[in-house]
């Protein structure tokens, strides 16, 4: 079965080389060719492509205008970005707006076929510069805190405190077991709540759970 291609770029010689060279795949078809995004809107009104190729910016509509467009009407077709940006601001807004795929038009004629089978397979692509900015970029966000686990939020204290808790331990027996008062433990308590924004013991439970600090098996 041929996997079914839409491009859509306002630069014809691109688009064109881009068609040419995929239907020298006999398993790839080309089913639509346009150079902006509301040309675009307006054939995938009719047509349901396994793959679209967007030009990531259009002067009239950008390619992550029509990537979200797909998402809520054509969430089985997927998005391959085509961009002569390898910013980490455009590399992280075509992801949100729901592409599997980014790649450089610098290298798009090395790399769109490849790209293709990978996205059609459920994995993701990118080129391989832009690989390695993404993952910088995500990197230092990591280091400066900004993904870090929500069990980082809390102490060493309030972790003993949260362990002990969803292990069905009562304030008073969390208390003598760490020797501190009634009192502290339940100033922990909604000191741990409050920062990990969970308000019932299920949801610690299930926190806790989740981020490694109890098993399935305590």
């Amino acid at each position: 079965m041929s996997i079914t291609i839409f491009l859509v770029d306002d630069h014809s010689v691109l688009r064109e080389g881009l068609r040419l060279l995929l239907e020298t795949q006999p398993d790839l078809q080309v089913i639509g060719s346009v150079a902006s995004g509301r040309e675009a809107i307006n054939q995938l009104k009719q047509i349901d492509p396994n793959i679209a190729i967007l030009d990531i910016a259009m002067p009239d509509m950008s390619g992550l205008e029509v990537a979200r467009y797909l998402q809520i009407t054509r969430p089985a077709t997927q998005v391959i970005m085509l961009s002569m940006h390898r910013t980490p601001e455009h590399i992280v807004q075509a992801l949100e707006s729901g592409a599997r795929g980014y790649i450089l038009k610098e290298s798009a004629s090395d790399e769109v076929i490849e790209a293709i089978r990978a996205v059609q397979a459920g994995n993701r692509y990118m080129s391989r510069d832009v690989s390695n900015i993404a993952v910088d970029y995500y990197l230092r966000l990591y280091k400066s805190g900004y993904y870090a686990s929500p069990l980082e939020r809390l102490n060493d204290r309030e972790r003993d405190v949260l362990r002990l808790l969803v292990d069905g331990k009562t304030s008073t027996e969390i208390a003598e077991k760490l020797g501190l008062s009634s009192k502290t433990v339940d100033n922990y308590r909604s000191g741990i709540m409050h920062k990990l924004d969970i308000h019932h013991l299920p949801g610690l439970v299930k926190f806790a759970i989740q981020n490694g600090l109890i098993s399935l098996d305590s």
